[in-house]
């Protein structure tokens, strides 16, 4: 799978709100699926296929404890996604700075005696 193809599987895995909520949750650290579940107010089922396509998405890892799995972020894809996301900010610094030299042209022109 190419680099471009597990991004969008991330953002595809993060767009959905219940997915999102649960990521949120296990940023403080791991919980197994029935906390997960009943802080979230999920059945344990809907949790379950939620964790199972943040894991595909290698969003988590389960970790099997007696008789439950506690889920776990995996760092590596949130850094991915941050790299992708940075690649953006060269772009958005380009856009503001000419947005800012035309707000300074205009109140210039403003300015200027002539213009009044």
């Amino acid at each position: 799978m190419s680099g471009a193809a597990l991004e969008l599987d991330v953002l595809v895995a993060l767009a959905e709100p219940n997915r999102l909520r649960i990521v949120e949750l296990l940023r403080d650290g791991g919980r197994p699926v029935g906390e997960i579940a009943e802080r979230l107010s999920l059945l344990q089922p809907q949790t379950s296929r939620h964790l199972r396509i943040l894991a595909e998405a290698g969003l988590v890892r389960a970790e099997r404890q007696a008789q439950s799995r506690v889920y776990h972020l995996l760092p590596e894809q949130f850094r991915s996604l941050e790299t992708w996301l940075d690649s953006f900010a060269q772009v958005w610094t380009s856009r503001f700075d000419r947005l800012d030299n035309y707000l300074s042209e205009l109140e210039t022109r403003t300015d200027a005696p002539d213009a009044r």
